[in-house]
């Protein structure tokens, strides 16, 4: 229970102005001017590329000519390849204008046509339509107002699901909202950086007087009585104990710490993505005690969106490091010719790869013994999910107006014995009545998805077996 309400925090919303204006109408006349030229000059390119493999096979001896794999496990090797890859194309800010972000709401379908100043495209998309489709037929929308799902290949950063719903308005996308505070979420930015300046690992025996979920100032006092629990680092982060992560924001971390970590896990940052996203936000006051309501997430001012949610998640699975999200695999237009394609980035290193491992072990304890042990209970004897290698971190607050309850879920999922990976990362905004939780639609989304992976990799198995006997 939270017993103390946290402050306001107000959303200003900047309005269009003429220069804004002046610079989408730039933007538009570029794009358009792009699409006439490209077809012509692709032409003078492709005619250009056959004389030269037939050059270098003739010279090579029937050697021809190498291209660069960009998404699904084959990566360029530098960036100065991408960028010779891709300089033609054009970029995901060019995309916004291009295509209507509403279109990307719930979709069902693996693409869609688009219509630009009287130009046809089409976008295909990076989503896993049986996941996609599975997740919409099991929206529970009788007591939320507001759900955001968003999975995602953390190698990669193609979004392989995205379904939302908002009471409110129907063209409302909640996965890219930034309104929802982060709540307990922010506790794995504390972790981590408790792991790095404080040299904490799972182990670390920590101390806290009163209730797990509380938060007073008392709490922060350094004092040890006959009342005076103690607990491991790996505990205090599965159970979501409050005053442990109060205390290492104020008397360990403090606002400088706290500030670098948040934003190198993105908070105050822009996201680059096909389709708008608000930044995350937080701000640290010079007053310790809003340090420890920062550090466990006990305030409504840090706020996340779900995909940032998962991009946090993806960094924990891939050495520290952040990747940049797509849900846009290509683009063509009315002629074929692609003038879009979704590429690899990665992003700044978080942490390190050995504090991503730490804070892994702090995720995984979190679904055996901690907060979402409920929601996963009997996984280790389930046919899919025992498969695999389970972490995640859960959050709720209620909102400023007391009429809503935030419902979080972030975590991950890893084949045990080969290198599939799911990230996950869900908001619920319970209205009078507890529905479906964020961590059983994770739940739900885990084993579907891995059901349907294992399926097809035991299809492709025999299959190869039958072609070797032949």
């Amino acid at each position: 229970m939270i017993s103390e309400r946290p402050k306001t925090y107000k959303t200003k919303f900047k309005e269009p102005n003429w220069r804004d204006y002046q610079k989408k109408l730039k933007r538009t006349a570029t794009i358009n001017n792009f699409i006439k030229k490209i077809t012509k000059r692709s032409v003078v390119f492709l005619t250009m590329l056959i004389l030269v493999c037939g050059m270098i096979s003739g010279l090579l001896g029937g050697i021809g000519c190498h291209h660069i794999q960009i998404l699904n496990g084959n990566t360029p090797d530098s960036k100065s390849d991408i960028h010779n890859n891709h300089k033609k194309l054009i970029t995901k800010r060019d995309v916004q204008a291009l295509i209507d972000s509403k279109s990307l709401i719930n979709l069902n379908e693996k693409g869609f046509d688009s219509v630009f100043n009287e130009q046809n495209f089409r976008v295909d998309t990076s989503l896993d339509i049986p996941l996609q489709q599975f997740l919409l037929d099991n929206l529970n929308q009788s007591t939320a107002q507001y759900i955001g799902i968003v999975a995602m290949d953390p190698n990669t950063g193609r979004i392989l699901s995205m379904v939302s719903y908002d009471k409110t308005s129907q063209y409302n996308n909640p996965c890219i909202d930034n309104r929802f505070p982060a709540a307990s979420i922010f506790k794995i930015v504390t972790a981590a950086a408790a792991i790095e300046k404080c040299n904490f690992n799972s182990g670390s025996i920590l101390k806290y007087n009163g209730g797990k979920h509380t938060l007073y100032k008392s709490q922060l006092k350094k004092r040890t009585n006959r009342y005076t629990n103690r607990i491991t680092f790996k505990d205090s982060f599965a159970q979501s104990v409050n005053p442990v992560f109060g205390k290492i924001g104020s008397l360990y971390l403090g606002k400088t710490v706290l500030e670098n970590y948040a934003e190198a896990f993105g908070f105050n940052q822009n996201i680059d993505f096909e389709i708008p996203v608000a930044p995350s936000h937080i701000h640290l006051s010079d007053e310790p005690y809003q340090w420890a309501e920062i550090a466990c997430g006990f305030n409504n001012e840090t706020t996340l969106s779900p995909l940032h949610g998962a991009l946090i998640i993806s960094a924990i699975l891939n050495q520290g490091r952040l990747v940049e999200p797509t849900v846009v695999d290509h683009i063509t237009d009315e002629t074929g010719q692609v003038i879009y394609r979704s590429h690899l980035v990665r992003l700044n290193q978080a942490i390190t790869p050995k504090s991503a491992r730490v804070v892994n072990n702090l995720m995984e304890a979190t679904i055996k013994s901690g907060t979402c042990r409920k929601a996963f209970r009997g996984y280790r004897k389930d046919q899919i999910l025992s498969k695999l290698n389970i972490g995640g971190k859960s959050g709720s607050i209620d909102n400023k107006a007391h009429d809503a309850r935030y419902d979080w879920f972030v975590g991950f999922a890893e084949e045990k014995d080969g290198h599939e990976k799911l990230v996950m990362s869900v908001i619920v905004a319970h209205e009078k009545y507890i529905g479906t939780r964020a961590s059983h639609y994770a739940r739900m989304a885990i084993k579907q998805y891995f059901q349907n992976y294992f399926a097809k990799k035991s299809s492709n198995l025999v299959y190869a077996g039958r072609q070797r006997g032949n």
